[in-house]
């Protein structure tokens, strides 16, 4: 786990070229505290910050392998689940290895295969390489985005990131907006466009795409995408290989040199990673350690609503027991809730979920102090339909994305010439048409099982990148890895296909992974109601969000009065924005996120000295 950085220009200034991009590795260091290295070569600029998770002795990059007198150079983020049958593969072709390192195969499969070499890695990766032979930059992202990876083509220069920040630490890069990155914010915010970095001629590279980079420019290719095809296999079947594809996948993420641990909610998806992680652990005469958060008073104010039904609390306990886990409990001040704004901000580079964001960082800040890496059941809702809008009918029928609410409503905190320059409902509506515009159709499908798919296809490309970008950014910036077995992209590929009747088996939401779970997690998970990630109801959070709003728009030279209506804005404070309450995003966000986003908004303009162009 790491942070990438780095530039090829065919033309370079050489004076500059250390101190550049030591000044972008620098802006990365969060992301791997333990560890720096830069290369340079006529063309080629290259910089890495380490996290230490495998071979702390043997890790160590930029990696260099020789070829001749030519050299190939990697920098990567990420890990390989399969590298040892990789490693033996390539073994049996005459490569011998230094270093136990999952580096040395991605380096050494791209020397044996090319740039096709990302068709036969399992894992979550970005990655890099300068391969002198070919002249070339080769940048890799893995299969469904888990790692980043952001670029820049500016004065004949690709420049490029782990995170946007090392890119606007280049000098040719400035930090600006224009109308679409307005609109990605004011719009489809807190989630992105896929390829887009919000700021002006800022890209990011696709999920299961590769970029070459040469004298002639740059060169995208996809190499994976899903595949829409019939599911043949009766319904024994289909939870028998779930299953085995679940277990699969979370005992291949145990791999680590340094301490490892489980997010545990008590829910279906944490409780089913860690039961088969502890399975694997207990043959070695080891114990899980698992981790839950929570926030100081939340007992008190939690009032169940239609997006979450129940408290985690309880849960949490009755299943550490049954697993018979080393649990940790982590509970979180809303003082301090409100405070984590900003490196959350910092972290994403963006304005994001608010407080969901920034009670992951300090949630995970907490972790760190015991375990570098964790496994969480992130992304398991997209993949097998746990949110519910997939039970919704209005919104199964309705033409947008069914996590992006009042938009019209929001549309009016804004001036009117900022909402004509960003057209918001023509904004969206191509978007969405965009994101249909790709689903890969199954010939002969019934409608409804027609629509379903594509309802999956945009909580997959569209909806989860939002949460991966926040598992990402807020896990590195305190130093620690997160990891997702229920992305391995087989899992994935095989229930993409698994039709809407079975998926939605006994009309419970997953209801087909509780089946394929019964016999192995207790009985009362798998019939526990779905519960989203948890966030604060104590109204010490957003008491404090609410006036620092207020402090912004009473202070003139707020970037934020750019863009909104002052006044509507004094009148969302008065009436506590009680109208954008359960939700005008997602499951989450209501009214304390609404001044929460708005906070960061204005944090980010002013702190990152954005112009509005």
């Amino acid at each position: 786990m790491c942070g990438i950085t780095g530039w090829v220009n065919f033309d370079m200034d050489l004076s500059l070229q250390n101190e550049i991009i030591e000044k972008m590795t620098d802006t990365l260091k969060k992301r791997g505290p333990d560890g720096s290295g830069i290369w340079l070569s006529k063309h080629c600029a290259l910089g890495h910050r380490r996290l230490i998770v495998i071979d702390p002795e043997g890790g160590s990059q930029p990696m260099i392998k020789k070829y001749g007198e030519k050299n190939f150079v990697i920098i990567h983020n990420g890990e390989l689940y399969n590298m040892d049958e990789l490693k033996n593969e390539l073994i049996s072709l005459g490569y011998t290895f230094k270093t136990r390192s999952d580096t040395e195969i991605i380096l050494t499969s791209y020397i044996e295969w090319g740039p096709l070499c990302v068709k036969k890695f399992n894992g979550i990766f970005a990655f890099a390489i300068w391969d002198e032979v070919q002249n070339r930059l080769f940048i890799a992202r893995d299969h469904l985005g888990i790692k980043p990876l952001f670029y820049t083509i500016k004065n004949g220069a690709l420049i490029f990131g782990s995170e946007i920040k090392a890119i606007l630490a280049h000098p040719h890069v400035k930090p600006e907006i224009d109308s679409q990155g307005l609109a990605e914010i004011f719009v489809m915010g807190p989630s992105r466009t896929p390829g887009c970095g919000v700021f002006k001629d800022i890209k990011e590279l696709k999920a299961g795409h590769y970029l070459i980079f040469t004298k002639n420019g740059a060169n995208i290719s996809k190499y994976w995408s899903l595949q829409s095809l019939p599911h043949e296999d009766d319904l024994g079947k289909t939870g028998e290989k779930i299953r085995y594809l679940l277990k699969d996948s979370s005992v291949r993420q145990l791999v680590s040199d340094v301490p490892l641990c489980s997010l545990l909610s008590g829910g279906l998806d944490s409780t089913a990673v860690s039961f088969f992680a502890n399975e694997e652990l207990k043959q070695k005469g080891q114990k899980l350690i698992t981790y839950s958060v929570d926030y100081v008073g939340n007992d008190k104010y939690f009032t169940p609503n239609e997006f979450q039904p129940n408290s985690d609390a309880d849960w949490v306990k009755f299943v550490a027991n049954k697993l018979d886990t080393n649990h940790n409990y982590v509970f979180i001040d809303n003082e301090e809730l409100a405070h984590a704004l900003k490196p959350a901000l910092y972290a994403r580079d963006l304005p994001g979920m608010a407080d969901i964001d920034s009670s992951l960082y300090l949630f995970l800040k907490e972790v760190k102090k015991g375990a570098t890496v964790a496994l969480s059941g992130e992304g398991a809702d997209e993949v097998f339909g746990g949110y519910p809008w997939f039970r919704n009918k209005e919104a199964i029928e309705s033409h947008t994305f069914p996590w992006i609410r009042m938009v019209n409503e929001r549309m009016k905190l804004l001036l009117p010439e900022v909402v004509k320059c960003i057209r918001p409902i023509e904004y969206l509506n191509d978007r969405y048409n965009e994101a249909l515009n790709e689903v890969p159709k199954l010939n002969g499908e019934d409608p409804y099982n027609a629509r379903m798919r594509k309802m999956f296809y945009l909580n997959i490309t569209r909806f989860m990148p939002m949460l991966l970008d926040r598992m990402d950014r807020m896990s590195m910036a305190v130093g620690f890895e997160a990891r997702v077995p229920f992305l391995d992209y087989r899992l994935v590929e095989y229930v993409w296909n698994i039709p809407w009747e079975m998926k939605n088996l006994n009309g419970r939401e997953k209801g087909i992974l509780r089946y394929a779970l019964k016999g192995y997690i207790p009985e009362e998970v798998i019939e526990r109601k779905k519960s989203p990630y948890p966030k604060t109801h104590n109204p010490v959070f957003k008491n404090i969000v609410k006036e620092w709003l207020k402090q912004i728009i009473d202070d003139s030279t707020s970037p934020l009065l750019q863009l909104v209506d002052k006044k509507a804005i004094a009148e969302l404070i008065e009436t506590d924005a009680k109208a954008y309450d359960p939700a005008w995003f997602s499951q989450l966000m209501g009214s304390p996120q609404l001044f929460a986003y708005l906070v960061q908004i204005n944090m980010w303009l002013k702190d990152y000295k954005i112009s509005i162009v």
